[in-house]
Parts: structure tokens; C-alpha cells; sequence
């Protein structure tokens, strides 16, 4: 898969996109949070 074709969210803290990454692939439909850092500081 190319990377322009990967999935993508809105992170719920910062409101931002951001990409699918390998490490997201088992639990890709939990995943909220765009960094550690978002997930930390979750609102």
C-alpha cells in the first residue's frame, strides 16, 4: 500500500490529522490519539 492511500483520523485532543502507522496495525480501530503526548494530556 502507498502511503498517500493509508488510512487517516482526527486526532480528539489536537484536532488534527494524522496517518496509519504499522505499529496501529492490530488495534487500528481503537487508536484516538495522534501522539503519546495527546494521549497523556486527553481531555
Amino acid at each position: 500500500m502507498k502511503k498517500a492511500n493509508l488510512p487517516q483520523k482526527i486526532c480528539v485532543v489536537c484536532d488534527r490529522p494524522f496517518t496509519w502507522r504499522k505499529k496501529w496495525e492490530k488495534n487500528w480501530e481503537e487508536v484516538k490519539y495522534c501522539s503519546e503526548r495527546c494521549r497523556r494530556h486527553k481531555t
